[in-house]
């Protein structure tokens, strides 16, 4: 991906105060009431979070209700038009919203918007999309939309779904989505908010926490055996999304106390993973 570097920010954004996160839908349905006053109290003193959200279980859910199947291709849904209005309708409405609605509920100020909204993000076909159909890869982000919205005082809520120049609608993995954004805001830290402590492998026979890893690590962990099954996914999406200007991703348990406003004062939460 090449980072669009031309453009300026507009408004008072502050590059080091401005992070992105990124949180499955099942996650942020969890988290508790605590997590939404810690991303309040850090945006009244200061910080400008980006959030990019997700929404599996739920756009699974919908679907079945509707009786519309739906299947996968290592990790990434089948999708047509018929899904696509589904996954326009969970991500962009429910979901988006209801993370805004949370978010305010708190105190806090955000705005939800999806990547259609101004063609905040352009997307094209992903290389295997004979196999997989509308989903897409990012090829820009209007850096601006963001910077806008955080100039204004609120905090961005990002639907994963992309929009060609034909307006042909894609969906796009929210991994992806979220490593995108970051990069062209230029942010230098991610954090992935989910519901695992983080990167953990066996030492001693118990289970421990990595502090730290590098990308070659976790491909190394996962050779061995030491990562396996449903946290695969979630490490190569992390690792995804280290790209551009985005050095660390951090994983973390949303669940832990004040977790962003530890993790942003340095603390040793979760795992880093570094390039």
């Amino acid at each position: 991906m090449t980072l669009n570097t031309t453009h300026e920010p507009i408004g008072n954004t502050d590059g080091s105060k401005l992070f992105v996160m990124k949180c499955g839908g099942s996650t942020l349905a969890t988290l508790p009431d605590s997590f939404f006053e810690d991303l309040r109290a850090l945006q009244q003193e200061g910080a400008q979070p980006v959030i990019v959200h997700g929404g599996g279980p739920a756009i699974s859910e919908n679907l079945a209700k509707l009786g519309i199947e739906s299947s996968f291709v290592n990790g990434l849904r089948v999708t047509t038009e018929e899904v696509l209005d589904v996954v326009e309708m969970t991500l962009a409405g429910s979901i988006n919203k209801a993370i805004v609605r949370r978010i305010q509920g708190s105190g806090g100020r955000a705005l939800g918007i999806s990547g259609i909204d101004g063609g905040l993000i352009t997307a094209r076909p992903v290389a295997n999309s004979a196999e997989v159909g509308l989903v897409g890869e990012v090829t820009k982000v209007q850096a601006e939309i963001v910077t806008g919205i955080l100039a204004l005082g609120y905090m961005p809520i990002i639907a994963p779904i992309g929009v060609d120049a034909s307006g042909q609608r894609y969906n796009i993995n929210a991994d992806t989505a979220a490593g995108a954004v970051a990069s062209y805001v230029e942010s230098s830290r991610m954090i992935v908010v989910t519901d695992v402590p983080g990167i953990m492998r066996t030492v001693d026979g118990q289970k421990v926490v990595l502090p730290s890893v590098t990308v070659q690590q976790i491909e190394e962990l996962i050779e061995s055996g030491e990562i396996y099954g449903g946290m695969i996914p979630k490490v190569r999406a992390a690792m995804d999304c280290i790209q551009g200007a985005v050095s660390e991703v951090v994983i973390v348990d949303g669940k832990e106390p004040r977790v962003l406003s530890r993790v942003l004062q340095g603390e040793v939460l979760g795992t880093r993973i570094v390039r």
